[in-house]
């Protein structure tokens, strides 16, 4: 005999797909984030979007995350995501979601424009679970940014200190922080006089 599904777990997994799917889950990820069948979940997408999921590959390079303005909003997301896991004691799938919905609001708050969408930001966080990615400190600001893993050995100078010639004039990065119910958490600031 079959042990029958409580009510209100299926309750949980369905509220969970829906904040993700909000948040802009790929199928795959859902598929692997709870329980809820393969049909249901597409019902359900459709329902929220109006639209079938989105088809297609999953992103497969680290080398998206090191462009200047991805590693930007990149080092932001993880440094906010790497301070909800080790500081507010959060388990994975709630640090990530908790870390993404972060990162929208700090930048958005700033008049900018995400970059970093949340398939690229769980990918990411596989990429680092993986060791193809690796936080590095910047020799000259002291921020710790998206690197690719084993890399720089002899100093590492992030994007904000040595911004492409086409970024125009950065100002010096600072240091920001992002707080939320008493939590802070402290990466790269995205104030690069409307460049971002």
């Amino acid at each position: 005999m079959t042990p029958r599904k409580s009510v209100l777990g299926e309750v949980r997994e369905v509220q969970l797909a829906v904040e993700l799917i909000g948040l802009g889950a790929r199928l795959q990820f859902l598929e692997a984030a709870v329980t809820l069948s393969r049909e249901r979940l597409i019902r359900l997408y459709k329902e929220l979007k109006g639209v079938s999921p989105p088809k297609g590959l999953l992103p497969f390079s680290t080398d998206w995350y090191m462009t200047w303005l991805a590693n930007i909003h990149s080092s932001m997301f993880y440094n906010i995501y790497r301070f909800m896991l080790d500081e507010a004691d959060e388990n994975e799938l709630p640090a990530l979601i908790k870390a993404y919905r972060l990162y929208v609001e700090q930048v958005s708050s700033q008049g900018g424009e995400v970059v970093l969408d949340f398939t690229r930001a769980e990918t990411m966080v596989r990429f680092f679970d993986s060791d193809m990615l690796q936080l590095s400190p910047c020799s000259r600001c002291g921020g710790h940014f998206v690197a690719h893993a084993h890399d720089h050995k002899n100093g590492y100078v992030c994007v904000l200190c040595r911004p492409p010639s086409r970024a125009g004039k950065a100002r010096k990065p600072k240091a920001v922080e992002v707080r939320r119910g008493g939590l802070v958490a402290v990466g790269p600031t995205l104030d690069l006089g409307g460049a971002v």
